[in-house]
């Protein structure tokens, strides 16, 4: 049963036994209550998660079809848009942690999930990654390793993606080169020597290729800072769940800024690329020229994917850092600032031993 245009996933749940709201206890298919412990099982979807066919998505797009209506709050710092499941005192952008205001808070229509990959890291074991790997850096600023031991600074966030998956069918044009070698002499004298010199036969080439594009994995918003950066961003897409709401419980959830026919016009230049890499492979021999390729996509379709990510903000001197723990995999990166002083004493430790040596060396 498809989802009607004004259905809203903000069905808070309360504990049982405090009255407290349930969260999602990562890992696990179950809402948990910080307070008392009680646990509440998460029902399995009765439905598996289906790709919607994209060409009459967009036809339909202007009747908001495989729509929700759902509650956001837009950072007027970085132009982040988040829908938090969760009713807390105070917010701040999971970006660049300014304050956000809830009065501000308004309704939006946005393209149903598809499917939600549960965070598999909870908030204590995130922080943990981002503190050990705080800990290691070599001239971190002893205020970072301090910030680092506040929790509060990891919030949890489910960023939105595109997937696309298509037939593809394309014709190329290129050239096939096989390598040969030549012996020649070069230099003269005592320099005259043998190399053998490397060349390169070319034979043209035309065929076709065909093949199932998978989901093609497409970004779904854009901030003007703080992007999930590519180390971090790889995903196993084989544990998605089919999407429910009970899954966002207790974290934010970042509204796609991208649309639908952008996020399109990226997965087909990526499918180009594709098509080229299949072309090379079909063209064979030791390197490959492509000139052209005429692609076609057939069965086109989408989903609207939430992926898990934990975020730290951090702002020194003036400037905002962010790090980033995979939801799924505890990979983590992020951006660091460097300690001018740690560095100056450092520098001037190894010129004092270094004069020292120098000094010794000459008495």
């Amino acid at each position: 049963m498809q989802p009607t245009p004004q259905q809203t996933s903000e069905l808070k749940k309360a504990c049982i036994n405090c009255g407290a709201e349930l969260r999602y206890a990562p890992g696990t298919t179950e809402l948990k209550c910080e307070y008392c412990g009680y646990t509440q099982d998460i029902p399995p979807a009765l439905d598996a998660f289906q790709e919607l066919e994209l060409n009459k998505y967009l036809s339909e797009l202007g009747a908001q079809s495989h729509s929700e209506q759902i509650t956001m709050l837009h950072c007027k710092n970085c132009g982040a848009n988040q829908h938090v499941e969760e009713n807390y005192k105070s917010l701040h952008c999971v970006y660049c942690s300014m304050p956000l205001v809830i009065e501000d808070a308004y309704k939006d229509d946005w393209i149903l999930p598809g499917a939600v990959l549960p965070f598999q890291l909870d908030q204590k074991k995130a922080h943990q990654v981002f503190k050990t790997w705080v800990d290691g850096l070599w001239w971190a600023p002893n205020k970072l390793k301090k910030a680092s031991l506040d929790p509060q600074h990891t919030k949890g966030l489910y960023a939105p993606f595109w997937t696309f998956d298509a037939q593809l069918y394309a014709k190329y044009t290129g050239q096939r080169g096989e390598y040969y070698y030549v012996t020649k002499t070069v230099g003269s004298g005592k320099n005259r020597r043998t190399v053998r010199e490397r060349r390169t036969r070319w034979y043209p080439a035309a065929g076709t290729v065909s093949g199932f594009v998978d989901d093609t994995l497409i970004k779904a918003s854009e901030q003007k800072t703080g992007v999930i950066p590519k180390k971090v961003a790889h995903w196993d897409l084989r544990k998605l769940e089919t999407f429910q709401s009970s899954f966002l419980a207790g974290f934010v959830t970042e509204k796609y800024t991208i649309p639908l026919k952008d996020g399109h016009l990226e997965a087909t230049k990526e499918a180009r690329n594709i098509a080229e890499r299949w072309a090379r492979t079909d063209i064979g021999g030791d390197t490959q020229l492509v000139s052209s390729i005429d692609m076609k996509l057939s069965e086109e379709k989408f989903k609207h994917i939430l992926l898990p990510v934990y975020i730290s903000a951090y702002t020194y001197k003036g400037k905002r850092y962010n790090f980033f723990v995979n939801g799924q995999s505890g990979k983590i990166s992020g951006q660091r600032p460097y300690s001018f002083w740690k560095i100056f004493f450092f520098v001037l430790f190894i010129l004092v031993v270094l004069a020292t040596i120098v000094y010794f060396m000459n008495v």
